[in-house]
């Protein structure tokens, strides 16, 4: 079976979140970081090869302390790589380290955002798409706080051009002929404004010309914006590509969980939780001309194959009867007309029939019955085999009964409701007629319906 690629993107994703240690998730983040800030040090590195032409639209006296500011932090950012991979233990120094880790690329970031000429693009996806992905690897508390840390840095410097405070700007206006004190008190988008209206300008008659266009090219706003879309684009195309396999995972988790929560794993069989559910939904869902029936088996003298034969055959006959009952009553679908098949107990089985009348039940329970008798289990080492046998109590409810069970919504008292232990209830009564087999040699089936007619068995309103 050929294996593709999103498959093995599941596969190591899933690992590093669930196995890899944390110093290990911590290594991986910090090259992340260091991965973020070689892309801006090419940048930086095709500026300076291109100064002649770019030379106009960046701040070449600038651009060398950032350059070397960047070559520090991304030397700073591999080291670390392989510094935190040498810690084994979840001590302080880990969360030390984490802490310098994030703390750095926090200023970093908003330094960066502030220094390379603001922009909504760049900015938000440092912001939510590097803290979407180091709280996957990194402690969540510390990405949280740095969070709302680099929020406020860039909030606080992109406000200060208001106030008639200048930051360092590596971008210069070039087509618009602003005076210098005017432009240190716009913002990146309230300059971009400005010259996207200027090289509209060039657009003759609207007619688009390659003398407009080269105009287009040859400005700092085109240059600024291809900046930011090459600092800003790989990072939130691999963010979403490493989130679109985490939802692989979450949704594989959650379709695990469900299975477990759902399903006995031994038997595999319907869980006892989840056939009360759907045993109630069921009667919820029931019509005046409707019967409902339950069928309760319980395997006799069970705790005696446990202790003479093992726990081991204990496991393997209740395989065996599981696997008869499902043939007998297979689930097609999740209709109110199938049977709903479940585990009740140790050895105790529940087969609710929907739609099933009472002689039709216990037709259903004797054919049970017959099959359970007469299937012997082969013992694991074959030398013999094992005969087994069941008791059943079969209880039918017809929809005037269920009716008197009813109780008014708390929402609207013209809506009446099942209370929430009416299948155990129901499942009471069957389980006094199986208590009746038991007593009466077991291998039988008795029908509650009948014990209560004759007056053998009483129904309280609430059976215990």
């Amino acid at each position: 079976m050929s294996v593709s690629v999103d498959q093995l993107g599941y596969k190591k994703l899933t690992q590093i979140i669930f196995e890899w240690q944390a110093a290990d998730r911590a290594s991986l983040f910090a090259l992340f970081v260091a991965i973020e800030v070689a892309l801006h040090w090419l940048w930086c590195l095709f500026v300076w090869f291109n100064r002649d032409t770019y030379g106009l639209y960046v701040d070449m006296e600038l651009l060398y302390p950032v350059w070397i500011w960047i070559t520090i932090i991304g030397l700073f950012s591999f080291w670390i790589v392989g510094h935190v991979s040498l810690i084994k233990t979840l001590d302080q120094r880990l969360h030390n380290w984490q802490i310098i880790l994030v703390t750095i690329y926090t200023v970093y970031i908003a330094i960066a955002i502030v220094i390379m000429g603001y922009s909504s693009l760049l900015a938000g996806v440092s912001l939510v798409g590097g803290a979407m992905l180091g709280m996957m690897l990194i402690e969540q508390r510390y990405i949280w706080r740095a969070f709302l840390v680099q929020t406020f840095l860039i909030v606080f410097a992109v406000s200060l051009p208001y106030f008639g405070i200048a930051l360092p700007n590596l971008s210069q206006l070039v087509i618009t002929s602003l005076p210098p004190e005017v432009y240190q008190q716009l913002t990146y988008n309230e300059v971009m404004t400005l010259e996207n209206a200027i090289a509209a300008s060039n657009f003759k008659n609207n007619e688009l010309r390659w003398e407009s266009v080269r105009e287009i090219q040859h400005s700092s706003a085109f240059f600024w914006r291809l900046t930011h879309m090459y600092l800003a684009l790989p990072k939130a195309i691999f963010i979403v590509a490493v989130f679109r396999v985490l939802l692989l995972v979450l949704y594989a988790s959650k379709d695990q969980s469900l299975k477990h929560a759902n399903q006995d794993e031994l038997t595999q069989l319907k869980s006892r939780r989840y056939g009360l559910k759907r045993m109630q939904q069921t009667l919820s869902q029931m019509s005046a001309e409707q019967s409902f029936s339950i069928v309760l088996l319980d395997l006799d003298n069970f705790k005696d194959i446990n202790d003479r034969q093992g726990h081991d055959t204990g496991d393997r006959v209740l395989q065996e009867v599981a696997s008869l009952l499902l043939t007998a009553l297979p689930e097609s679908d999740i209709s109110e007309k199938t049977p709903i098949v479940s585990r009740h107990g140790g050895e105790e089985f529940l087969v609710v029939l929907p739609n099933t009348t009472h002689d039709k039940a216990m037709r259903v329970a004797e054919q049970l019955r017959q099959d359970i008798a007469q299937h012997p289990i082969a013992l694991i080492d074959n030398s013999e085999s094992l005969d087994i046998s069941a008791s059943f109590g079969v209880y039918t409810i017809n929809y005037k009964e269920l009716m008197t069970y009813k109780i008014p919504s708390v929402a609207d008292k013209n809506i009446a409701l099942l209370p929430n232990d009416i299948c155990q209830h129901f499942i009471c009564i069957a389980d006094k007629a199986l208590y009746k087999a038991k007593n009466l040699g077991r291998n039988q089936v008795i029908s509650a319906n009948e014990l209560l007619a004759q007056g053998t068995i009483t129904k309280q309103r609430y059976c215990k």
